[in-house]
């Protein structure tokens, strides 16, 4: 049974939380007390334990420096209004990183370790846990090869760890996306539906681009006529015309099953809205926008949660939304921040108890 499961603990002294304020803390630049550890070696999981947050020590020969096995994922606690730590939808995050670990010839990582491993390393930092408006605990579970060796194939060990996170809001204003129209993020048969390390390390070029323009982040299209929306940079994408709310689907593997994307989907189709997954164009949209009838565009991820996007550039063409009159990306936003905070009812099943 997983709630047998025990995992050794060595505590910390002195906590940080004493000298780390809370309150508008910047995303993923200060990490709690304590960090879960475990390898895989010979075929099995082994040296599972909870420790002190602290450095590696790395061989410079360490393969997923050289070959990039290198996978992630993203998750967050919050706090209810009396006090207790729930954990959003870690069972659906679990099962796209062994998806992932799979499509990247990597070991599969047991439940005890994952969610209940998890589990225990968050009831320890539970106080790290901010009990303020858009703030919450990441949690950030990943895996990487760890063979000391050169050489081109899958390694023979590996190393998984959860660290945590408390954070803020990750966009704190709208956004503005630019449409990249000559790179490609992902193509069918690629990698785009894995979190893995390297389709964010292949984007930084392209985001630096459009931010040197002006712009946040960068929507990626399709590899072939770069007019079919697939993802943002760190988000999924959705377009509300009327009472339809269009996001891309997931057929051809190219982009990232969002655990939010299918939560707010959820909230829109008990809102009343028809929700279309399909392809997307670009060009389809700007016709809607010109005859006034594309009236929203916001991204959804764990880290930005739901991020209205305020202006839209696709090549010459851009499109500018009034995000103060704005009516269904608010209100999911709101219903799915009441569950996740305790203040409406979870009939989903979405919250798991530390």
């Amino acid at each position: 049974m997983i709630d047998a499961y025990s995992i050794p603990v060595t505590k910390i002294e002195r906590s940080k939380l004493n000298d780390t304020p809370l309150e508008n803390i910047p995303f993923g630049k200060y990490f709690t007390d304590h960090m879960l550890e475990a390898d895989y070696i010979n075929g099995e999981w082994t040296n599972v334990e909870i420790k002190p947050y602290q450095p590696l020590l790395l061989s410079p020969s360490l393969a997923a420096i050289h070959y990039g096995q290198s996978i992630f994922e993203g998750i967050k606690a919050y706090r209810n209004a009396a006090g207790e730590a729930f954990i959003f939808r870690p069972h659906d995050n679990f099962s796209r990183f062994n998806l992932s670990a799979k499509r990247m010839q990597m070991p599969e990582v047991p439940e005890e370790i994952f969610i209940e491993g998890m589990r225990q390393l968050i009831e320890l930092d539970k106080n790290w846990i901010p009990n303020l408006t858009d703030h919450s605990l990441y949690i950030r579970p990943f895996m990487f090869s760890s063979d000391e060796v050169i050489g081109v194939k899958a390694s023979d060990t590996y190393k998984f760890m959860i660290i945590l996170s408390p954070t803020g809001p990750y966009y704190s204003t709208p956004v503005r996306i630019y449409v990249e129209e000559v790179y490609t993020r992902a193509a069918p048969g690629g990698i785009g539906f894995v979190k893995a390390a390297g389709n964010y390390g292949a984007s930084m070029a392209v985001t630096a681009e459009a931010r040197r323009q002006g712009y946040d982040q960068v929507l990626w299209t399709d590899a072939f006529e770069h007019k079919y929306a697939q993802e943002i940079g760190t988000m999924n994408v959705f377009f509300v015309t009327g009472k339809t709310i269009l996001t891309p689907d997931l057929e051809q593997g190219t982009i990232l099953n969002g655990v939010t994307r299918s939560s707010a989907i959820t909230i829109f189709k008990e809102m009343g809205y028809k929700v279309e997954e399909r392809p997307v164009n670009i060009e389809e949209m700007i016709e809607l926008y010109k005859k006034g009838e594309l009236q929203e565009v916001f991204g959804t991820g764990t880290a930005a949660t739901i991020s209205p996007i305020k202006e839209l550039k696709y090549k010459d063409f851009v499109m500018t939304f009034n995000v103060d009159e704005w009516k269904a990306a608010p209100e999911m936003k709101r219903r799915l921040t009441d569950i996740r905070e305790g203040r409406a009812a979870d009939n989903h099943g979405w919250l798991f108890k530390v």
